[in-house]
């Protein structure tokens, strides 16, 4: 079996309609698709839920449940904040600098642009509270080569010490020039 892509993530969200105007407006997601039960079709469950679908490119798609006779949302309080959220890419830097200036405008508070070393991105938070993330690709190809060369031993010593392996320091000491070669 080879995965294709991603079919849809499904989050869940307070307002069915407000999401869909939301990311219709600030992330120019197209609505491509709206089902609404009253029984859960998986488990049967009596659970009425409206679940809606937005472009996120490329074949992927975003979706949310509106479920209202729930409890409200939550998140895990036991995982910080930045962790979870949803990142999508974005085609350039400028694309990234222009969007966070609209979003400002809209009165969406924007953490960034924060430099990753291989790409920068931006954050912002969605109606519904969920985290978002968008990222313009920067890495050189021998940035890539090297992050490639280091991953597993990378995953393999995380895995004995739990502690931040060193092997791509590198990417935050800014040891590459903008070229891509050492600086060394």
């Amino acid at each position: 079996m080879l995965i294709q892509r991603i079919h849809h993530v499904a989050y869940r969200c307070l307002d069915a309609k407000e999401t869909v105007d939301w990311y219709t407006k600030h992330l120019a997601m197209k609505f491509v698709l709206a089902i609404a039960e009253d029984n859960v079709p998986s488990t049967k469950e009596p659970d009425p839920y409206m679940h809606i679908f937005l472009d996120a490119g490329q074949g992927n798609v975003l979706a949310f449940f509106e479920i209202p006779k729930a409890p409200r949302m939550g998140r895990d309080p036991n995982t910080p904040e930045w962790v979870q959220h949803i990142a999508f890419k974005v085609e350039s830097e400028e694309v990234l600098g222009l969007t966070k200036q609209r979003l400002e405008a809209a009165g969406i508070p924007v953490v960034g642009v924060t430099d990753h070393g291989i790409f920068k991105s931006i954050y912002f938070h969605d109606p519904n509270g969920h985290r978002l993330e968008l990222a313009a690709d920067c890495a050189t190809d021998e940035q890539l080569r090297r992050l490639d060369e280091v991953k597993w031993a990378m995953l393999e010593e995380w895995s004995t010490t739990r502690r931040a392996p060193r092997h791509a320091a590198w990417m935050h000491e800014r040891e590459f020039s903008d070229s891509g070669k050492t600086n060394d």
